[in-house]
Parts: structure tokens; sequence; C-alpha cells
């Protein structure tokens, strides 16, 4: 189904509404005979670490970020807790009001005077990290987008693109370089300078900062070697304000190939634009990660997460074979399963639904098992859905909220935050695994992905200090097609001597639970919902419970074992605490 040209929002809310109830899951029954899955899980084999990469988020917008339901996603993201959540945004030297508008925002951080004379106003970027910050998630900062005033190419400056436009339209005077890099390095300067002062030499040392966003597509308007200028003399600028300061990149497109080679090899051996010393400080990797982009065919929504764990290998694997960098922590900067946040239509109505947190679950869970593949130290996933203030419910746009309403696919990071120690084996004769979902597919290059039977999968943790294991369950496929019901049958084994009971309890992503948009398609699809509705859909846009409370596991010989059903599409998290 095609949308309106220029939709508005009543005419794209009943467009995105028509494709779900086209959706082939209403056009055959499920059948009727279960998969069988078993899953064991070992808390006595360790395999490394359980990193709390789920802990990054980021929009193109700026401005939404202190707007109101901006603030109260900010406050939702902070309250997953220990260890801090970050927040990256575009647009932060974008020249402008501070009026938003999709793919779009501004500060206004940079003017001149008649004379040439620099004027810094830090008054727009102290609201969005204030807002960040007073929600308990701090800023990863992207020094990027050229003031205006700055611009070697000014005019056009504010874009028009709206979706539906293409989507080089948004490439406009702000991606060009600096007329003069000494006023970009100094502004760099000033701009750290402030927010030491303002927020405190530690707090600003906590903080991530990099150079630009996708510098090796349209973003960047200048060459490879002006970009490494850019960043030479941005990083100088941060170091002479905060020689402490973490600094990293390049943030680019994929896995980056010869771009990324080049950087890396500046960075570690090249003369320094900006000091002639030789090599750029690099304190953290950084590369973007997407799906391969999801199409609508014969009526139905099919993904791409193949083409997704695929970059992050390319990516790995080339960040381990520099000895030098061995150890650097790495923060995946954008990892979605498509590229456009912003974008609608029906091929992207996967991101309401459980398709989009089942494909979170399994994706994340991989992330993993490719950094221990390739022994590099991933710190981070930046998931690249924030929120889109006073549009439509459930507009399609690829966001964690809608209205102050959290989607599903948020509730799956609330699951990983309740997973903690290291992470232990977990087998499931479901599980594809992640080799064969990167391999080639029997027709080409691209990668064979989750196309013939579903990954069913877990990954598991122990935290023996709080004597909690905790088993995150995945069923996932890339096409949004009805499916049996997989009968989990769970062991966990290894448990303590001793222990013959463990308080459970089954938390649970399907259509039926941790579900608002559930929720207000029973309403009927509503432009606008009342009051007690709205309190409904929060209810709802909570994570919850399988049953009405925590129940018990029996354990015997130190080993406990389960059985449930997951639909298709369906994410549980079962939390184990030993007395």
């Amino acid at each position: 189904m095609k949308l309106p040209h220029r939709s508005s929002p009543l005419a794209l809310l009943l467009a995105l509404t028509a494709c779900s109830v086209l959706s082939p899951l209403h056009a055959q029954p499920t059948p009727a005979a279960p998969l069988p899955v078993t899953i064991a899980v070992d808390a006595t084999k360790t395999a490394g670490p359980l990193r709390p990469i789920y802990r990054f988020f980021g929009a193109d917008e700026p401005n939404y970020a202190y707007m109101k339901d901006g603030r109260k996603l900010l406050k939702d993201i902070g309250s997953l807790g220990a260890p801090q959540e970050y927040f990256r945004t575009h647009g932060l030297l974008m020249t402008g009001d501070g009026t938003p508008a999709l793919k779009w925002g501004s500060t206004n951080a940079y003017t001149e005077d008649a004379q040439g004379q620099p004027i810094y106003d830090w008054t727009i970027i102290d609201r969005i990290f204030d807002a960040g910050l007073a929600g308990g998630v701090k800023p990863y900062v992207q020094i990027g987008s050229m003031p205006q005033a700055l611009s070697t190419n000014p005019e056009p400056y504010q874009h028009g693109w709206r979706p539906g436009f293409p989507y080089n339209d948004i490439y406009t005077g702000w991606a060009y370089p600096p007329k003069d890099y000494n006023k970009w390095g100094e502004l760099i300067f000033q701009w750290v300078k402030h927010c030491v002062e303002r927020y405190g030499r530690a707090e600003v040392e906590s903080w991530y900062w990099e150079v630009w966003n996708e510098p090796n597509i349209g973003y960047w308007k200048g060459t490879r070697e002006e970009f490494r200028k850019l960043h030479d003399y941005a990083i100088d600028g941060v170091r002479r304000a905060l020689p402490t300061a973490r600094v990293g990149g390049p943030d680019t497109a994929g896995d980056g190939g010869v771009f990324m080679q080049e950087f890396l090899e500046h960075c570690l051996r090249g003369t320094n634009h900006a000091t002639g010393q030789v090599g750029t400080p690099i304190d953290f990797l950084s590369f973007h990660a997407k799906g391969t982009t999801p199409v609508f065919i014969d009526g139905k929504v099919r993904m791409g997460i193949g083409g997704q764990l695929r970059t992050i290998d390319t990516a790995f694997r080339r960040f381990a074979s520099f000895p030098e960098l061995k150890g650097k922590p790495i923060v995946i900067g954008e990892s979605d399963p498509d590229g456009c946040a912003a974008c609608q239509g029906p091929h992207l109505g996967y991101r309401n639904g459980t398709m989009y947190s089942s494909y979170t679950a399994a994706s994340f869970a991989r992330k993993h098992l490719l950094a221990e593949k390739h022994g590099v130290n991933l710190e981070g996933a930046l998931t690249w859905a924030f929120e889109f203030e006073d549009q439509p419910y459930f507009a399609g746009f690829r966001v964690m909220a809608t209205n102050g309403i959290v989607l599903p696919v948020f509730n799956v990071h609330r699951m990983m935050a309740k997973m903690s120690g290291r992470r232990i084996e977990a087998k499931s004769s479901a599980d594809l695994g992640v080799e064969a979902i990167i391999a080639n597919a029997a027709t080409g290059n691209q990668p064979a992905g989750v196309r013939g039977a579903p990954d069913i999968a877990a990954l598991a943790s122990f935290n023996a200090e709080q004597r909690q294991l905790a088993v995150l369950v995945w069923y996932y496929h890339d096409d949004d097609l009805p499916g049996p019901l997989a009968a989990v049958d769970l062991a966990i084994a290894g448990l303590p001597a001793g222990v013959t009971q463990a308080k459970l309890a089954h938390y649970r992503v399907d259509q039926d639970h941790s579900n608002a948009y559930t929720t207000w398609k029973s309403f009927g699809s509503p432009v606008a919902v009342t009051k007690p509705q709205y309190a409904q859909l929060e209810a709802a846009s909570q994570l919850t419970l399988l049953t009405a409370a925590p129940t018990s596991a029996t354990v015997a010989n130190g080993t406990a074992t389960l059985k449930f059903n997951l639909p298709r599409q369906g994410v549980s998290l079962l939390v184990f605490d030993l007395p």
C-alpha cells in the first residue's frame, strides 16, 4: 500500500493502520502443532563478561530532547539503571533558532559579527545536555554539522526534506568543510572549555567526544584528507580544553571500507594536521551497522538481520587487524534494522510491534558473540531511535516511544538491563548460529539471514554476588508471517549445591504483554486518546510478567527445568533468584 504524498497526520495514520489490517498475520490461522525447542544453560560454564552494550541511544533531531516527550523518554532511558546511559544526536553545531523538524535541529552555537569575529552561544546546547543529565543520561557528543558562518558552501543551509523525498535532499551547507580550520578548532576548544566550567571536569571526562557523522557518505562534502584535517583540529580543540577527555570515532556508515582503513592508519601513524606531531589521539572506535533495508512484498515485511551482523563482523575483523588498537573500546554508534528513523512506509511496518523487539533481542545477543570471535572490546551498541514530538500515535517512525508511550522494543532494553554478571553457556536446538546467518545465501552475495527455519535461541547470565541467573529467549524470523508456538523445554544446570527452590520472575514481550501498540489498536487506533485511555497505554507499555506474580522453580541435583510456550516474535526473560 502506497502512502499518500505529503500525508496529513490523519491520512498517514489511516494508511499505516490499513497496512496492519492487511497483514498476513490475519490471512491464515496459526498452525496448531507447536515447534519443540530445547535450551540448555550451564551456570558453571562462563563465556566472558556480559557487557551492558544496550545503554546507548540517539536521534537525528537534537531539539526534541528538551521537549515534553523527549524529557519523558530520557527519564525512561535513565531508569534502566547502572551503568550510565548515553545519548548521541546530530546537529549540535547547526545554525538556527532551535525549531525542530524531521532530520533537522539547530543550536546557533556559532555565528560571526560584521567583522568576522566569532560569537559563541551555548544556550541551546546546554538545554540539550541538561535534559539528558536530568534524566540520568550522559552526552555521547557528536562534534558535527558545520555552522553556516564557517561553511565553504553555506547556501542552501536548512533543508526542506520530508518522508518520501529523496534522502540526499538533507545534505546542504552544513555538510561542507570549514573555510577556516583554526576557527573550527577554536570553536571546539571554547565548547569543551564551557562544558568543563558548567558541568565540572569529572563529569565531562565521563562523556564520549567524536567528530561528525558518517563522513564516508553524503554527510561530508569534503575529501577524505579534508575530513582527517577536520577531525585533527577538532580533537586538538577538545584535548586543549580537557587533556583527559575521551575522544574517538569516526562513526562511519557501515564498516567504513577504505575510508576507515585510511583513518585508522592516519590516527596511528600519520602527521596530525593541527599539531604537526605523529598520530591523533583515539580512545574508542566507532562505526555504524544497519540491517538490509526491509522490503514489502507479497503482503509481508521482510527484514535483513544478516546484513547488520555481517557489517559488525567485518568491522570487528578490521579493528582486530591493528595490534595498536587491541583492547580499545568499540561503540557501534548506530545499530539498527534499517537506515532512516524518520522515513515511513509499509515496508517499515515492523517498527510498532513485536518484529522490532524480537529482532533487537536476536541481534544484540549476537553482537556479544562476534566481539568474542574477534577478541575485541565491545563497549556499546547505540540504538538510533528516540521519539518524534507531536506526531500521530504509532505513526511508523523508528522510535523508542510515541507521544510518551514506549514501544515493545524498549521493553527488550529493559530486559537486557536486568541481566548482569558473566555470560554463561546457553545452547538451543533451534539456534541458527551467527555464522550461518551472515553466510552468503544460495542466490548470491547477500547474507542468508533468517529466511528458512526461525531463530529461537538464548543468552544467559549469572551474577554470583547477587545469586541471580537470567535467561533471555527470543523467537525471530526475517519474514513477518505467522508460525507455530515454540514449546520451550529449558534446563539450567550447575546451580549451587543445596539449592532446592529458586524465585522465578518470567517477563514477556509479545502481542499481549508489554505492548502498548496492541492496546492502542484495541481502542480502534484513534488519532487522539482520552486521558483514561492514555493511562491504559502507559500501563500496557511497562515490562510485565507472564504470570500475575513471580513464582518458584524447583531445583533438583543442581538443575532447574521449566517448560513454556513462546509465540513467534516473542521474547522472554526468566530471572532466577537463588536463596
